[in-house]
């Protein structure tokens, strides 16, 4: 046995993986910092998302997408960048953009803005013809509280519609959506939406290290997780893998 192997520990689907993905969050960060950041853990990160908006205003952006191509990395703009472009009427100037900066993910989200359902079931389908959609369900408005079937059925619509995977709203903050102001999981709706939908298709949004060992007891290593701060990459990999305390006696077997 390689000695690297000694733990032998439960074995983690290889990229590029369609569960037990991590969605990074990068709200700006300079190339020289994603340089570090994949050289630590590139193997653990599978997709990265430009925060809201940041990539319109990010100067080298084109240096940070071939940076990230060449490195094997999807990215894809937060959707409230389509949301603004929706508001202010330019969705056939978003989707050319998209184009020519060489996108292949887009995400779909109405948690700011008011969108009628069959419009946002109408953008998932239009974009679902050139782009790898996420589609996002959840209010960014912490008061915005939904009944779990409402969840579900949203869920299953924008499936239908094309969405390749469907994130939990949850918030950079992990306050809002799918958690209580207090961070704490809504563990009902959860439990409810994981006995409707398989979530294998589903992007659970956790950005602080609680919400992260919560899904992975609840649900296992290999659920997705989104929002993740570049520095908790490698943290986030330990508790998938049992090497924290948190979640070594689930992932281990060594409970009972």
């Amino acid at each position: 046995m390689d000695a690297a192997g000694f733990l032998e520990l439960p074995p983690r689907v290889p990229k590029p993986r369609e569960v037990g993905m991590t969605h990074v969050m990068d709200k700006g960060l300079s190339l020289a910092e994603i340089r570090s950041m994949v050289e630590m853990g590139g193997d653990f990160i599978d997709i990265v998302k430009l925060g809201w908006g940041t990539s319109y205003v990010t100067a080298n952006l084109r240096d940070k997408l071939d940076l990230y191509r060449s490195l094997g990395i999807p990215v894809v703009c937060g959707g409230t960048l389509l949301e603004v472009a929706e508001a202010r009427g330019r969705i056939d100037g978003y989707r050319t953009w998209l184009t020519e900066q060489g996108f292949e993910c887009v995400e779909v989200s109405d948690g700011t803005i008011d969108m009628a359902r069959e419009r946002k079931l109408e953008l998932i389908d239009l974009f679902a013809r050139d782009f790898k959609v996420l589609s996002e369900v959840g209010s960014k408005d912490a008061e915005e509280i939904f009944a779990p079937y409402q969840w579900v059925e949203w869920i299953k619509e924008e499936q239908g519609a094309g969405a390749w995977k469907v994130i939990t709203e949850a918030r950079e903050s992990g306050t809002a959506g799918i958690f209580r102001t207090s961070g704490e999981v809504r563990s009902g709706l959860i439990d409810e939406i994981a006995h409707e939908i398989d979530v294998a298709g589903l992007l659970f949004e956790a950005p602080q290290k609680s919400q992260q060992a919560w899904f992975i007891k609840h649900l296992g290593p290999d659920v997705n997780l989104g929002n993740i701060p570049p520095d908790e990459v490698i943290p986030l990999e330990t508790l998938r893998r049992g090497l924290r305390s948190d979640t070594m006696a689930q992932i281990l077997d060594l409970e009972g």
